[in-house]
């Protein structure tokens, strides 16, 4: 496989290109959306298991201020199931992973009020609350965080204004009075207007809390009771602007891309070819051959489309030119003889004899005959060019029939089949071919027939003068001919030509060591069906 094929078959489609623009367009957005929404429900995760870190801080001090005031825990809070732990090495630990997803359900509603109770709380987990107390102070001040401490039975014992209110009630609460791990997130109850922009980040209307069980074998002795509202994705964007300052060049830089590509592929190539059209205008020969580069394979069938018609322009354009030429050359030689012989008829005919006028009016007479064969061959060879198949067909043997019975001399061998041309171009064509001969002191001419897959080839033999190696370029040019002298119009292998092309057959001139040897091609109707 050549390097051109490969080209043509890896270059882009106009529609694949608008289509991957498109896409693009549509994706960046769409791809920033879903960037925001991934990366603020990672700040969740980050909330939740800075939380757990804290709760587990916080319920390893309570268990030791609990511990130390009563060594006995045998009977002391809940009977539990211990927290499941695994070993890294030689050390065992408790894995607590964040699980908090803020796409796969809508937040729950604020956190309920606690209950008032009217009992006193436990007076062990009272004394430890007292002394942690300070600690969770001291922790606010730098976490921003809610911090609890609840003893076995859910009520609080350290924190701020509710201790001594009861949160067994709370889902999340309730679940971790049962030794389990349990986090939400919860609805955040917002006071005052908020800047516009901030409706971009969902975190700001939302409040993580964590409750984290407090277990000493299987003895369940209280819960850390934690909550949080996440960072907001504006402020960390914020903090990590360097970052997103480099990922908005990177969207701003493909955006450019595309708008090259778009450029390269559509608005390139289609000015090229505006500029190539007006080259053309202003008869630049060069700009006739296709873009280099075309960029879609649409604009690449478009410019060869658009190469070949003006070469088919420019090619007729020359023809009529040098049509035009050759014909003011032919008919300017009969006219100047004309006129010169009419203008001494009119000047000397009284002094003239009348041998001498006759061979006046002789000259006369033979330049219009030449005149009237001219133009008859000149209307023919128009009728040719412009001639368009008709869908006739001629049997061979009845068309080479009615050539023999127009000249005797004519041989014909293998005269089998159809050809998808009418019975007059067929006798026109072989008539032109025939006639060619005889005016070259051929006496004899054969024509051969033989069927060649689709085609119909005919080999025309003459024993005349034969064509010579230099003549044989230009003996389909209108107007070339070697006996101007004898009354050639040099248009009658033009017409073969023209009418034979039309049908989409060929026509061409053999090398012989004797005489001249045309070979002509024309289809047989099926296969001009199957084009």
């Amino acid at each position: 496989m050549g390097q051109g094929s490969l080209l043509e078959k890896l270059r882009p489609r106009l529609r694949t290109v608008l289509l991957i623009v498109n896409l693009a367009v549509l994706i960046l957005p769409l791809g920033s959306l879903l960037f925001f929404r991934i990366y603020e429900n990672q700040l969740v995760r980050q909330t939740e298991s800075e939380l757990i870190s804290q709760g587990a801080v916080l319920a390893a001090v309570y268990r030791q201020e609990v511990l130390s005031l009563r060594p006995d825990l045998s009977d002391y809070g809940r009977k539990t199931k211990p927290l499941p732990t695994e070993k890294l090495g030689d050390y065992i630990y408790v894995p607590i992973l964040p699980t908090l997803d803020l796409n796969a359900a809508d937040p729950l509603p604020d956190r309920p009020d606690g209950k008032v109770m009217i009992d006193r709380p436990d007076e062990t987990a009272l004394v430890a609350g007292k002394i942690l107390n300070a600690i969770i102070a001291e922790a606010r001040k730098s976490t921003l965080a809610g911090l609890k401490i609840l003893d076995h039975n859910g009520v609080e014992v350290a924190g701020r204004a509710e201790v001594g209110q009861s949160f067994a009630h709370v889902q999340e609460v309730a679940r971790a009075l049962d030794g389990k791990y349990a986090s939400v997130i919860r609805k955040r109850e917002i006071t005052g207007p908020l800047p516009s922009i901030s409706g971009l980040s969902r975190s700001t209307g939302i409040r993580v809390f964590v409750a984290y069980p407090i277990i000493y074998h299987d003895r369940l002795l209280g819960v850390a009771y934690l909550s949080r509202t996440p960072n907001s994705i504006l402020q960390h964007i914020y903090a990590q602007r360097r970052t997103v300052v480099l990922a908005a060049l990177t969207i701003v830089g493909l955006t450019l891309l595309l708008a090259l590509l778009t450029s390269a592929t559509i608005s390139r190539p289609i000015n090229r070819l505006i500029r190539r059209a007006r080259r053309i205008s202003e008869g630049d020969v060069e700009a006739l051959q296709p873009m280099h580069r075309p960029g879609t394979q649409e604009m690449a069938m478009l410019s060869k489309s658009f190469s070949d018609m003006a070469i088919s322009l420019h090619d007729r354009s020359e023809y009529i030119r040098n049509f035009a030429s050759h014909v003011s050359h032919e008919f300017k030689t009969p006219l100047t003889s004309i006129q010169g012989a009419a203008e001494l008829l009119s000047e000397h005919y009284d002094t003239m004899s009348g041998k001498e006028r006759a061979r006046f009016i002789s000259n006369i007479q033979g330049d219009t005959n030449r005149l009237e064969k001219l133009v008859t061959r000149l209307l023919e060879l128009a009728r040719a060019d412009s001639i368009t198949p008709s869908g006739e067909t001629t049997d061979i043997a009845a068309g080479l029939a009615a050539l023999k019975a127009d000249y005797n001399q004519l041989r014909i061998s293998g005269s089998d089949g159809t050809v998808a041309l009418s019975p007059e171009n067929f006798v026109t064509v072989f008539s032109n071919l025939v006639e060619n001969a005889f005016h070259h002191n051929a006496d004899e001419v054969t024509i051969e027939t033989e069927l060649a897959g689709d085609n119909a080839c005919f080999t025309v033999r003459d024993n005349g003068d034969g064509i010579s190696p230099a003549n044989r370029q230009k003996i389909f040019t209108p107007f070339f001919t070697t006996r101007r002298a004898n009354g050639g119009t040099g248009l009658g292998l033009g017409i073969v030509q023209s009418i034979v092309e039309a049908h989409g057959g060929t026509v061409e001139v053999l090398a012989s060591d004797k005489g001249a040897v045309f070979k002509v091609s024309l289809p047989c109707p099926l296969s001009m069906d199957q084009k």
